[in-house]
């Protein structure tokens, strides 16, 4: 079979519309002013690749570049050394640190110590999780989103979603990602299927994750609050569209 690229577009998983990072310069006339906001507003994979075969989400292309777009018409690229690729569907685009500016979160893999989270920035990547440690180990994202009410926000995955079943959660704060909890028998994402299952959805002011259980039987909320899971069965339909309308909020 040919490989084929995926072409999915960058999601934002939060709107934004706050000020951004500001830089002062300096004037002719001595005067300190603001310059212009450095604001992510779009974000793609490129540099196609088939230098790591684990063709976990239906193909052998992964992509080696990180393309960010700004607010000001400009846009750099990041590129991957040749142990890694972007092993994802698209980055995402979320303001993780309420300053007003997205940051982008992506998967990594390495050659030889599978998949981790990265969180970038316009200036490249601010932090990452550990690698899951073994080639062909991957992790399939959730969302993000103050799961606690706390004022910081969570970034949620699943860890290797076809083998630990394992939902993580970890803390951004001050550039740094810290390990929250993690809450085993879910999943998000069968081997081959392009794309990742429901994400996070807030529903009468309470933020939860939309899972299925490890065998795909049932589709699943998971809330986290006061340190500990709530889980609950939501219905059987564990389809795309069963996934949609819990997304919705639709019964």
């Amino acid at each position: 079979m040919r490989a084929r690229a995926r072409r999915l577009p960058a999601r934002g998983w939060h709107p934004f519309v706050r000020r951004a990072r500001l830089a002062l310069c300096l004037v002719a006339a001595g005067q300190a002013v603001a310059a212009e906001p450095v604001v992510i507003i779009a974000a793609s994979y490129a540099g196609p690749t088939t230098r790591y075969a684990h063709a976990v989400l239906g193909d052998a292309i992964e992509h080696t570049t990180l393309v960010l777009r700004y607010a000001d018409g400009t846009e750099r690229r990041f590129s991957l050394p040749d142990d890694l690729v972007f092993e994802d569907t698209a980055p995402r685009l979320v303001d993780l640190d309420f300053d007003g500016a997205a940051e982008v979160i992506a998967v990594e893999s390495s050659q030889t110590k599978g998949a981790r989270l990265a969180v970038y920035g316009a200036d490249g990547r601010i932090t990452s999780t550990p690698h899951i440690g073994t080639r062909f180990r991957w992790l399939a994202p959730v969302g993000a989103a103050d799961l606690d009410g706390d004022g910081v926000m969570e970034i949620a995955y699943v860890d290797r979603p076809h083998l630990a079943k394992t939902l993580r959660l970890w803390r951004y704060e001050n550039g740094r990602l810290s390990e929250l909890a993690a809450l085993p028998g879910v999943t998000n994402h069968r081997i081959g299927e392009a794309d990742i299952a429901g994400g996070i959805r807030t529903c009468d002011g309470v933020a939860e994750m939309i899972v299925a259980s490890a065998n795909w039987s049932r589709l699943v909320s998971v809330s986290y609050m006061d340190g500990a899971f709530t889980t609950k069965t939501l219905g059987s339909d564990t389809s795309r569209p069963g996934f949609a309308r819990a997304m919705a909020c639709a019964p």
